[in-house]
């Protein structure tokens, strides 16, 4: 297997066992509230999904920023391992919390490694392949957070994720420590990365006078999507697990399941599609498909009924374009000194507002009286946004990466 193989398999790799982490606690969040929470009742279980997921959120804000950085000091490869290693070790920790506040602690720590794969795999596999191939690997790459959750999804279905038995899915995180310890040793650097002293890249570099302006569109164009994703799409799965109750336990996995094939298939094709008809055109599109989709379910559908699905599929596929989109794009914002660091402010500056908006939504769930729909309804406006802040990024299609 050729060096840039090596990074492309490790790189996916990674990313699958931070989706894993993104797609956990969808399906288990109410079986963790319901087993560890003395008095439980719906309200209260709901507002505890906002929470777990602003913990995972703002772990990932984090650690996209520190460990993003870190990729750009210590190299890309090294930084890889290290979240690998955070995601592992904090997501399996999760087995043995015995209250809620532990869980939220665990979910956080455990974001910081998610949050910081994303860079440094990314910024990996744009530098070890050609510009030609940079759509191909990238869409490749893209697809990796939506394996994991895939995964995580076909494991609550075989297997039960109830009050009585949820533990067992936060153990099989620690599957990844193994292969975090054999990416430190044995994985390739990227040739483009150029060891330079600690003390020698800042972060601060990227609010610079000369990068101002593609740093602040790096993170608009990255946060849409982030907050959409979790401030809107993934109010499906609770609300299918609220309906299906104790009558279809599994349609929550079920839900999950349908969304991540269909993410699957979209994180690949959005790096296509910009590489076919250009960066801001696909973009766009992506952003009125994804306010379309996402805004029609909660509106029109339900998940008793049988077409409710065939749209979390179809949603799933949209929205995640997105993910396949910024792979490509992000990278080539940025210079090669900057360039793990730059995307995982880019991308995970998103996560701060999404928390915030996680939390809120939980609340408005809430004073709604656990109307899932009406919430998921309002947070998908977001992606109207993505219509008038793409105009501002500059079109990449066709430039090699800034050295």
């Amino acid at each position: 297997m050729t060096e840039r193989s090596t990074s492309l398999l490790a790189a996916m790799t990674g990313l699958i066992f931070a989706g894993a982490q993104l797609g956990l606690m969808p399906i288990a969040s109410l079986s963790v509230s319901k087993s560890l929470m003395p008095e439980f009742t719906p309200g209260a279980g709901a507002d505890w999904v906002a929470r777990y997921t602003a913990a995972m959120m703002l772990g990932g804000a984090f650690g996209g920023i520190w460990l993003g950085g870190l990729g750009d000091r210590i190299g890309r490869a090294k930084a890889t391992a290290l979240c690998v290693l955070v995601t592992a070790l904090f997501g399996g920790a999760g087995m043995w919390a015995s209250n809620q506040e532990q869980m939220l602690v665990l979910r956080f720590l455990a974001g910081l490694g998610v949050g910081g794969m994303w860079p440094n795999g990314i910024a990996l596999v744009a530098e070890s392949w050609s510009n030609a191939s940079r759509p191909l690997v990238a869409g490749i790459a893209g697809t990796g957070l939506n394996l994991g959750i895939f995964a995580v999804s076909q494991l609550g279905r075989a297997f039960s994720v109830t009050p009585d038995s949820w533990r067992w899915l936060f153990a099989v995180s620690f599957i990844a420590l193994p292969i975090a310890i054999m990416m430190w040793r044995f994985l390739p650097e990227s040739p483009r990365w150029k060891p330079g002293g600690i003390s020698q890249v800042k972060t601060s570099e990227l609010f610079a006078p000369n990068m101002r302006r593609r740093t602040l569109v790096g993170i608009a164009v990255g946060s849409i999507p982030i907050i959409g994703a979790w401030a809107a799409s993934k109010w499906m799965i609770p609300w299918a697990d609220a309906v299906g109750g104790t009558v279809q336990p599994g349609l929550k996995a079920l839900t999950q399941q349908w969304w991540a094939v269909g993410a699957i298939l979209g994180s690949f094709f959005g790096a296509q599609l910009a590489g076919l008809i250009g960066r801001r055109p696909a973009y766009a599109l992506i952003s009125l498909g994804s306010v379309a989709l996402t805004g029609g379910i909660f509106a029109f559908s339900h998940p008793s009924q049988t077409a409710y699905l065939p749209l979390v599929f179809a949603q799933g596929f949209v929205t995640t374009l997105f993910f396949g989109w910024l792979p490509l794009y992000l990278p080539e914002l940025f210079p090669t000194r900057l360039r793990a660091g730059g995307a995982g402010v880019a991308y995970n500056s998103g996560r701060f507002i999404s928390a915030a908006c996680v939390l809120l939504a939980g609340f408005f769930l809430q004073l709604s009286g656990g109307d899932y729909a009406r919430v998921g309804f309002v947070c998908s406006m977001i992606y109207l946004l993505g219509l008038i802040v793409i105009w501002w990024a500059p079109e990449t299609k066709n430039q090699p990466l800034e050295e």
